[in-house]
């Protein structure tokens, strides 16, 4: 613990330049913004049935609990504890701490496999074996993620150079995916266009830092000692912003790979 010498003051906490990105471990269940109603429901509207959906890969339960809306029964899976333990309960939704390659599910009983955000972790080859293995036919699988998000204008080119050059460097080779919609990736089914979907948030300054204190690259950046470059953004971003009561719209594109099995 710091102590100061007798005699000196301590500083005022207003004094201090606040660290945006010490969020502590529930930011990621506070921070990360819940896809569109429209997208369960449009899933749903595909799917052979509403009996049973799977979500894999389901983190903190976000489109686990909207599926919940539209199907009897939806099992969430996740490998991290500490995520599933920060899910929403919902009656008609268990969640199982489990790989997305070894699937506790008994074989040809899903409806729908979803994997929101989450693909780009899993061995693809494996974890399509499993999703053949326990779908019914026809079942639908459907590869969901959204990309950068767009601030405005006047934010755009300050946020683009930190994602892009400042934080680019540090974020694993994984998300490359991400940015490109999972266009890139093998998806060996009879695969059907997707609707045009997007996630719109009305966020403050600090709901902003907050969710960009989540990203793998800010932990990476950080863990190198290179604060520097995430105080100089959140100063620079704060400048920007205005009026510090101002509430913004924040817009990430939703890309969605979905075929039947």
């Amino acid at each position: 613990m710091q102590t100061l010498d007798e005699g000196t003051a301590m500083p005022d906490e207003t004094d201090r330049p606040r660290n945006w990105f010490d969020q502590g471990g529930q930011a990621y269940a506070r921070f990360r913004p819940e896809y569109p109603p429209e997208l369960a429901r449009f899933l749903a509207s595909v799917s052979a049935g509403t009996a049973r959906a799977v979500d894999v890969g389901c983190g903190n339960g976000q489109l686990t609990i909207q599926l919940a809306r539209h199907f009897d029964a939806v099992l969430g899976v996740d490998p991290s504890a500490s995520q599933i333990a920060s899910a929403p309960a919902h009656p008609s939704v268990t969640y199982v701490c489990a790989p997305a390659e070894e699937l506790p599910v008994a074989d040809h009983t899903v409806q729908l496999i979803t994997a929101a955000q989450a693909a780009h972790w899993f061995d693809l080859p494996r974890f399509y074996e499993e999703a053949r293995r326990i779908a019914m036919p026809r079942a639908v699988l459907a590869l969901i993620s959204y990309g950068v998000p767009w601030l405005g204008e006047d934010l755009e080119a300050r946020f683009s150079r930190f994602y892009w050059d400042e934080i680019g460097p540090y974020w694993p080779p994984e998300r490359s995916a991400i940015t490109t919609g999972y266009a890139d990736l093998p998806f060996p089914f009879e695969e059907h266009p997707a609707p045009a979907l997007a996630i719109r948030k009305v966020w403050g300054l600090a709901d902003l830092l907050g969710y960009i204190s989540t990203w793998s690259a800010v932990r990476n950046l950080r863990e190198a000692g290179r604060d520097e470059i995430l105080q100089g953004f959140a100063a620079d971003l704060t400048a920007l912003w205005g009026d510090a009561a101002r509430r913004r719209e924040v817009c990430w594109p939703v890309s969605m790979r979905w075929g039947v099995l």
